[in-house]
């Protein structure tokens, strides 16, 4: 059985007169997620909580360091988080969303590593995040740096969606469903509650509609199912994540060597 690293060499435990010596070449991983509802059974920090567990072991298994997580994310949207209407969840308007990482991104250029990864966990992150790193390249901010950033979920295959979930609702409809819930009954499972709710009628990807009915799009803020989440399937997934990532990867930057 594969073993988590939860102790990895961590950004912000450098000093000041060792960054310019750690940045040469260095690889900084960084989880970005929110703080959203994810039903009865979920705890807040869900969209945190995964990333930063998978960032943790890229470190781990790649080398670098890793950054501290971005907790507040983009608006949550009815059709794949629920939206605003549960308590709970924190947000970031679009264009701040858009500035804020812009301004992160522009610091952590000027340390002058050799990659950058980013691991997003959350939905709605995802093409605000893009875009600030699109305004980044064309700025020349990382004129000499590696960029790699993704949703978790991008590098869940499918052929391992075929075998483990043959329903896939899409991952818009995923939220708070059996692919989280058992994640997270594997990385944190003294966090997960005992209720399994279930949402047979998911939304479809790409439909809005206002007023938007709460109890019409979810159960509870459930979009689709939690029940056969599992601690194995959790395991499962994780370690599918972690190979794709290190193959995402592949040779560390700078590396020619065949």
């Amino acid at each position: 059985m594969r073993q988590r690293t939860t102790n990895v060499p961590r950004y912000g435990d450098l000093t000041s007169p060792q960054v310019p010596g750690a940045m040469a070449g260095a690889t900084l991983v960084w989880p970005v997620g929110g703080l959203e509802q994810h039903g009865p059974h979920l705890p807040l920090s869900v969209d945190m909580d995964i990333p930063e567990a998978l960032a943790r072991q890229v470190v781990a298994e790649t080398g670098g360091l890793l950054l501290p997580g971005q907790p507040v994310s983009a608006r949550s949207l009815p059709q794949s988080g629920g939206g605003p209407h549960f308590p709970g969840t924190v947000h970031i308007g679009g264009s701040t969303f858009i500035d804020y990482l812009t301004d992160c991104l522009r610091g952590l250029s000027r340390l002058g590593p050799g990659r950058l990864v980013v691991v997003n966990g959350h939905y709605e992150n995802e093409g605000l995040l893009f875009e600030a790193i699109d305004g980044c390249t064309e700025a020349a901010l990382f004129a000499d740096v590696e960029v790699v950033a993704f949703s978790w979920w991008s590098l869940v295959t499918d052929d391992w969606l075929g075998e483990h979930l043959p329903r896939f609702p899409g991952w818009h409809a995923e939220h708070a469903g059996l692919t989280e819930t058992s994640l997270m009954m594997y990385l944190r499972p003294d966090v997960v509650r005992p209720e399994r709710p279930s949402h047979t009628g998911p939304p479809p990807a790409g439909v809005y509609r206002h007023p938007v009915d709460a109890a019409e799009i979810s159960n509870q803020g459930v979009l689709s199912s939690a029940v056969g989440a599992s601690a194995e399937l959790g395991e499962r997934l994780f370690w599918h994540l972690v190979d794709g990532v290190v193959e995402l990867l592949g040779k560390p930057p700078g590396d020619t060597c065949t």
